[in-house]
């Protein structure tokens, strides 16, 4: 793993951070306060490259590397997690197109969501019974003259609402023929294709400037061609992405505990208690200590999961611990923001509070760290 950036990671990474103070942070209050991101703060994001980060340039994309990436989603998540999520995941579906798509998919899909055209991608895998486990999914994809039909819903959709084009994972198979994932396909669904009906935004929690919704399919037709990789190969698509995703998840919170640390060491010398700075007392300075040392320490995994992928070497296991470890460190981190500011890390006029709420879906989506536990386990377990 090399430490120094390259001259193209450092142009991303300024760029990213840049526009994030100029242009995000300002808005992340209003943005979470009014559940909605702007549309020209996307568009800005497309135009500086960051909606389709690896991505090849004939495609539309930055194809600057997945350790650009990273430091890009990192700045980006700082300033405001909502956007961030919604960038990470439109990075994630143009990265599957690439890289399994037909040539045909490639020009057909990347440079909509390279260039901002697209608001965003979805990826479309969850189930409200199917989440950790993508072998019991129900959503069936049938031929008939035309292509294929799909009827099922999806759960948990980030951006399901103005997707302009959504990955889809279907059973393509009888669940007794090809039981569990080895039935499972995947396909390409555009916004707005008849059949496909977008649910009610969910009431979330945190990151609410990001739209999450649930997605029926009933009786929705796709071409042929809107199949992508092979019949029946959907789950190793699946997986391949999340490992993917993992990273820029890891990222996502790395860059909310950083904006936590920095409002919080800013607050410790501003806040005065007993006659001083509450940055004077041991116990803040410990709790600022092992902020900071866990943060560095997340940030070395995350960064050292996106070389090895870069570099097109095993990164499977590395993605899932970079994940676990950075989004239960930056929990740690935001609940201690909240400390620090005593009264008023409760309070919506403190961004404490916000990434607090922000930070916690980190430990659940793109796979719980359970699931992480899991995936690290069985590669220790196996040799």
């Amino acid at each position: 793993m090399q430490f120094e950036l390259t001259d193209t990671q450092r142009h991303i990474q300024r760029a990213a951070a840049d526009f994030s103070a100029r242009i995000i942070a300002p808005q992340a209050h209003a943005i979470d306060e009014h559940e909605g991101i702007p549309p020209q703060i996307l568009k800005g994001l497309a135009d500086l490259g960051l909606m389709a980060v690896n991505v090849p340039e004939a495609y539309g994309g930055s194809e600057a590397g997945v350790v650009a990436y990273s430091l890009a989603m990192q700045e980006v998540s700082a300033a405001c997690a909502s956007t961030a999520v919604t960038m990470a995941v439109t990075n994630m579906v143009g990265e599957v197109i690439a890289r399994f798509g037909t040539t045909a998919q490639r020009e057909r899909y990347c440079p909509h969501l390279a260039s901002g055209e697209y608001r965003a991608g979805a990826f479309a895998l969850s189930e409200s019974e199917a989440g950790s486990d993508p072998g019991s999914m129900r959503t069936m994809a049938t031929r008939n003259d035309r292509g294929w039909v799909l009827n099922g819903s999806k759960q948990w959709i980030t951006s399901g609402a103005f997707a302009g084009v959504m990955v889809v994972w279907a059973r393509t198979a009888d669940a007794q023929a090809r039981p569990g994932t080895r039935g499972i396909s995947c396909f390409l669904v555009e916004g707005g294709t008849p059949g496909l009906r977008i649910g009610r935004a969910e009431d979330k929690m945190g990151i609410r400037g990001s739209n999450t919704a649930a997605l029926s399919f009933e009786d929705c037709e796709v071409p042929e061609d809107a199949l992508l990789g092979e019949l029946h190969g959907g789950f190793k698509i699946a997986m391949m992405a999340l490992d993917g995703g993992r990273i820029g998840i890891g990222s996502q919170a790395l860059g909310i505990a950083r904006a936590a640390l920095s409002e919080s060491v800013t607050y410790a010398k501003d806040r005065r208690a007993f006659g001083g700075p509450i940055a004077n007392f041991q116990a803040i300075q410990w709790k600022l200590a092992d902020m900071k040392t866990e943060l560095d320490a997340a940030n070395l995994l995350v960064l050292r999961a996106a070389w090895l992928k870069e570099q097109n070497k095993l990164f499977s296991r590395e993605a899932s611990m970079a994940k676990l470890f950075a989004s239960e460190a930056a929990w740690r981190i935001c609940n201690e923001a909240v400390q620090i500011h005593g009264g008023y890390g409760y309070i919506r006029e403190f961004a404490a509070e916000r990434h607090l709420r922000d930070v916690r879906v980190t430990q659940i989506y793109e796979g719980t760290s359970e699931i992480q536990r899991l995936v690290i386990a069985r590669s220790l377990l196996a040799g």
